[in-house]
């Protein structure tokens, strides 16, 4: 039989669920909204419906890695406590958010088929919320590649916070064992604050704004135009040195720049290193 729009109009109003799971109840119960409510609750959505109004402060990151190591995922999911993001079903749930993000990628991940299942990847977040008993939201994903490199990763214990980095490497390196170089770069992004890569790469807007401070703060001095030009020039470049990552001091051993932990690692591997990208998740 058709559905008409004031049917699920009064499903809508009586369970709070999405307007296509209104319909698609309708449909499988033949229009009746007693049988339709039931078929909702069977299915959770009117459970998850109630709770998706629920502050979601706490979650988990996680990363995902291709075989080959030639590409990467990671995943942010939310969650209202963190006694729920600490247990099993909602790391399991995280971690195959992954795999789904690198298996099909980061675009439309809610409309995505799941790829370990069936459904959508929004009915399984839809069918976990019901199970588990509080909101979670799916917040945000990425995924990269590189050719001619490898992907390394890093998740903090407390899945808070994720990195992956894509390690390029011309020349005949073994994979492996450049593997764990792009871990430990993964790591130090996670522990600094890091913009981008090299200064090239960092938006004309954020050093315009950067300049635009340091030009007002250099003006207080009273300095001659000249002089004030010379500061605002050195107090720049030490500004892009420092939220950059190939200038930054290597976290695990500070007496080297990033760069330099590049060119060392790659002399002695027969290749020339060069970090592609990194992305950067976290609560």
């Amino acid at each position: 039989m058709a559905i008409t729009a004031s049917q699920v109009a009064e499903l809508r109003s009586l369970t709070g669920a999405g307007l296509m799971d209104c319909k698609k109840a309708l449909e499988e119960s033949g229009g009746n909204i007693e049988a339709a409510r039931d078929w909702l609750r069977k299915k959770g959505i009117s459970v998850a419906a109630k709770k998706s109004d629920r502050a979601t402060k706490e979650g988990a990151v996680a990363m995902a890695v291709s075989a080959d190591k030639s590409a990467g995922a990671l995943v942010r999911l939310a969650s209202e406590t963190d006694f729920v993001a600490r247990n099993d079903q909602f790391k399991t749930l995280v971690n195959g958010l992954a795999q789904q993000v690198l298996a099909k990628g980061a675009k439309d991940v809610l409309a995505q088929p799941v790829v370990a299942g069936s459904g959508t990847v929004q009915e399984q977040i839809t069918h976990a919320i019901a199970t588990m008993g509080e909101n979670l939201q799916f917040m945000d994903a990425d995924r990269i590649e590189v050719k001619g490199g490898v992907v390394g990763g890093y998740v903090h214990s407390n899945a808070k916070i994720g990195v992956l980095v894509a390690l390029k490497a011309d020349g005949k390196a073994d994979p492996a064992k450049v593997e764990p170089l792009a871990r430990d770069i993964a790591m130090h992004v996670a522990a600094s604050q890091v913009s981008a890569v090299s200064p090239d790469q960092l938006s004309p807007e954020q050093v315009a704004k950067e300049k635009e401070i340091l030009i007002a703060q250099a003006a207080e001095s009273g300095k001659p135009k000249d002089i004030v030009e010379k500061m605002v020039q050195g107090r720049l470049g030490k500004y892009l040195k420092e939220i950059t990552l190939l200038s930054q001091p290597f976290v695990k051993n500070p007496e080297v720049s990033v760069e330099q932990l590049l060119a060392e690692q790659g002399k002695a591997l027969g290749a020339k290193l060069s970090v592609e990208k990194f992305v950067k998740l976290q609560f």
